[in-house]
């Protein structure tokens, strides 16, 4: 069993990153933090807390690591289970809480109380009305860990479900703030939006902890999805500098690594506040000079030295991707291009410059030499092009696969790194059929 709080004293105190496999490990095994608290490290971490009276338990990870969490959670303790309270709706937080009920239902037991904000349960509707969507979103952004099954609750083969069936509903709701007491330990649930607007922190006063849910990931955080709803980088930011006003001596987050210590704790969410407020005040500041998105894109950057804390490296989210959502957040839809404020389809602009380059063919061997010259991003707009405009080009696809492989390996982000693989496995699996014929 790994010692978590001294793995993670040594990464910060040392400011050393050995990968994310020593982070973020989905192995449901359990370990003890002290005095009665325990993480089961899943797809997303369970933090438990002994109260003599039940367990309090933040999350209960993926459905399909529920069962796994549970048997490691029953090899520390058969202390029936009191509350479960949910960080936020997301599927990996809420997905294992079928388990915990069944449990109680054959041994006869009370029924844990579940606990959320009152945004979790529109959350879940939500999700029900954009399945389909959120399914191949997932198994874009996963891919090729869709062995995972990441958000497919579905216990039927081939069925594509998002999430857990059924979503297992809160019974307790709050708009902002909550206490609840279990046994001799109290509970001050706060409500705050971040990567969500139903997201939830706890202090923990007996044991001076916060369960931080996704505030802390030990990555870059996730204010930026390309493929989600919006986040709110600023107001994260002040969650944080709230969580510090506690002086907290041991952090419990639902991704990544404990961290123990007060000196230590500050330093890490100062860090995360500092970059989130950057963004946006650098991002602001050109808006309200009137620069465009794309200026901003790209004139925007965050010093090196936080960059490489090994709690913020922009393995999941970037830098990039937040800057959008502070755009859309601030200012809406509209990039500043007047030619994207109602455009012309992609595949008619596509056909057109294929037209003056020569054909699909020219533009997807530009492609390749702008590819083979460093320039990736250039190289990824024509190869795109270059298949909108004759999407039966085999050349095209060939090169796009290339190019978007290229892309691909070149990024650190998984968001990017899923996104790129998906456009090369289309192109592959074109090239494949082609193959067959």
């Amino acid at each position: 069993m790994a010692d978590l709080l001294a793995l993670s004293e040594r990464f910060i105190d040392n400011d050393i990153y050995e990968g994310a496999g020593l982070i973020n490990r989905p192995t449901t095994e359990l370990s003890e933090l002290g005095n009665g608290i325990a993480m089961v490290e899943a797809f997303s971490h369970v933090v438990v807390f002994k109260t003599g009276d039940g367990l309090v338990l933040f999350d209960t990870s993926l459905e399909a690591f529920g069962g796994g969490v549970l048997k490691s959670l029953r090899g520390w303790t058969d202390e029936p289970v009191s509350h479960i309270c949910y960080t936020h709706g997301h599927a990996d937080h809420v997905g294992g809480t079928g388990a915990f009920l069944c449990e109680a239902c054959e041994k006869e037991a009370r029924r844990p109380r579940i606990v959320a904000h009152e945004n979790v349960s529109p959350r879940f509707r939500r999700y029900e009305q954009t399945n389909g969507y959120n399914y191949i979103i997932n198994a874009r952004q996963f891919a090729p860990a869709s062995e995972l099954r990441m958000g497919d609750g579905s216990a039927t083969p081939g069925a594509r479900r998002f999430g857990p069936d059924p979503w297992v509903e809160p019974d307790t709701t709050f708009r902002d703030r909550l206490e609840i007491r279990s046994g001799d330990t109290r509970f001050e649930l706060h409500h705050a939006i971040g990567e969500t607007d139903d997201h939830l922190w706890a202090w923990v006063p007996e044991h001076k902890a916060i369960c931080s849910g996704d505030f802390i990931t030990w990555v870059f955080p996730n204010a930026g999805n390309p493929q989600k709803v919006q986040r709110y980088p600023l107001e994260w930011a002040r969650a944080l500098r709230e969580m510090a006003a506690r002086e907290p001596e041991l952090l419990l987050p639902a991704h990544g690594l404990p961290i123990a210590g007060k000196a230590r704790i500050a330093g890490v969410l100062d860090a995360i506040a500092t970059v989130l407020e950057m963004l946006v005040e650098q991002t602001l500041a050109m808006m309200n000079e009137g620069a465009r998105l794309d200026e901003i894109v790209h004139a925007v950057k965050l010093p090196t030295e936080l960059m490489n804390k090994p709690y913020l490296r922009p393995v999941y989210d970037e830098p990039e991707f937040v800057i959008h959502n502070i755009w859309r957040l601030y200012g809406g839809w509209y990039d500043g291009n007047p030619a994207h404020l109602k455009p012309a389809p992609d595949a008619v602009l596509a056909a057109e410059m294929a037209r003056l380059a020569g054909g699909a063919d020219k533009l997807a061997t530009r492609a390749s030499e702008v590819a083979q010259a460093g320039d990736l991003r250039l190289a990824c707009h024509l190869a795109e092009m270059a298949v909108q405009a004759d999407p039966e080009n085999i050349v095209a696809h060939g090169v796009r696969a290339e190019v978007f492989g290229a892309r691909r390996q070149a990024e650190a982000s998984l968001m990017a790194k899923g996104i790129y693989g998906f456009a090369e496995r289309q192109s592959l699996q074109i090239l494949g059929q082609h193959n067959q014929n």
